[in-house]
């Protein structure tokens, strides 16, 4: 049976048919990023139905709006610094997070045959002749931010600053467009130096699937240097990649958290508050298409199934875009001139 940190769940802890929904869905393969969201999301369901003095397996339609509307109200805390900002409710996306959970949740009750049917409402998309139904929460498409030239060049200047392990985290998570979690999850074993090669493992990835990505020359460099450090410090030993400088976890692998904490830090040295853990995957998929690497290249880098999620990581300027119209109409306005030019030659 998958392990389950219940601590962090206690009401779906001693709620039984959502400690065996959240405990079934673990033992299925689930990601313990998406088992931690759907606790988090149906720990505050819970929450919310005991408050309103509804028994959840029993909540209808209007118990999960009036849930919906609750998230959407709330004060939002950004981090540990940053004071409560009452009204401006949580975000789209933790939202859509959450509504996703707690249908996963009913859905699982309808299957068991403890309800006839499912509270939360799934959108539908337009194919097939069909009308497009909106879910319960519209969701808001905002495409994530990437940085300019100069801001780059402050983010890179921040990073100089960074301990030779941090250094080697950044130019591998631009390099091989990595995701937090593969990130801290890489091992000494998975680089392939002769082609410069990582060998992404599938219980490593979001979607529990392999796939090979590229380091550069400076990533190179840095590791072979960090490797060196990292023999001073810990031994000749093998497993995780980054291990923990601090007194308090010495040696041990590096966690997710420690992460996104180090480019708080660079974020705010650089003033460049926008800059997230993802960032760095952002920018090098948009580097892959000023490259021309065709969208189902990119997609197979990225480790995408849809290749819609692919096009959302994109982000060319609009001069870039213009540039490529400006020169795509010059040689359609050329071949033009040159079939027209025939009608000259008559005589």
């Amino acid at each position: 049976m998958a392990p389950i940190p219940w601590g962090k769940y206690p009401t779906v802890a001693e709620h039984q048919l959502a400690r065996r929904w959240l405990q079934f869905t673990a033992n299925i393969g689930r990601a313990p990023n998406t088992i931690d969201a759907y606790g988090r999301a149906v720990e505050d369901h819970l929450r919310f139905c005991a408050v309103e003095g509804t028994d959840p397996v029993l909540a209808g339609a209007d118990t999960v709006a009036a849930w919906i509307g609750d998230m959407l109200d709330r004060p939002r805390q950004r981090s540990a610094k940053t004071p409560l900002q009452p009204g401006t409710g949580l975000a789209n996306a933790t939202v859509q997070q959450r509504v996703v959970a707690v249908r996963s949740f009913y859905e699982y009750l309808v299957e068991d045959g403890l309800r006839e049917r499912n509270p939360v409402r799934r959108g539908q998309s337009s194919r097939r002749g069909r009308r497009p139904r909106q879910g319960l929460v519209r969701r808001l498409e905002q495409a994530p931010w990437i940085p300019n030239e100069d801001v780059w060049q402050r983010i890179l200047t921040a990073c100089a600053e960074e301990s030779l392990r941090n250094r080697l985290m950044v130019t591998l998570a631009y390099d091989g467009a990595l995701r937090r979690e593969e990130l801290v999850q890489l091992d000494v074993g998975d680089f392939e130096h002769a082609h410069r090669l990582i060998h992404l493992r599938a219980e490593t990835t979001k979607f529990q699937r392999a796939r090979e990505v590229a380091f550069g020359v400076t990533s190179s460099q840095l590791f072979v240097a960090y490797l060196n450090e990292r023999r001073s410090m810990f031994g000749r030993i093998g497993g995780p990649l980054f291990r923990s400088a601090s007194n308090r976890n010495y040696g041990k692998p590096l966690g997710p958290s420690t992460w996104s904490k180090t480019i708080e830090g660079i974020a705010r040295r650089a003033g460049a508050s926008r800059l997230s853990t993802h960032t760095f995957r952002h920018l090098r998929l948009t580097d892959l298409a000023r490259a021309d690497w065709t969208i189902d290249q990119i997609a197979q880098y990225a480790g995408h199934r849809d290749l819609a999620t692919t096009m959302r990581y994109i982000h060319l300027s609009g001069r870039e875009l213009a540039a490529r119209l400006h020169r795509a109409s010059a040689s359609i306005q050329q071949d033009r001139e040159n079939l027209l030019a025939a009608l000259a030659a008559v005589r």
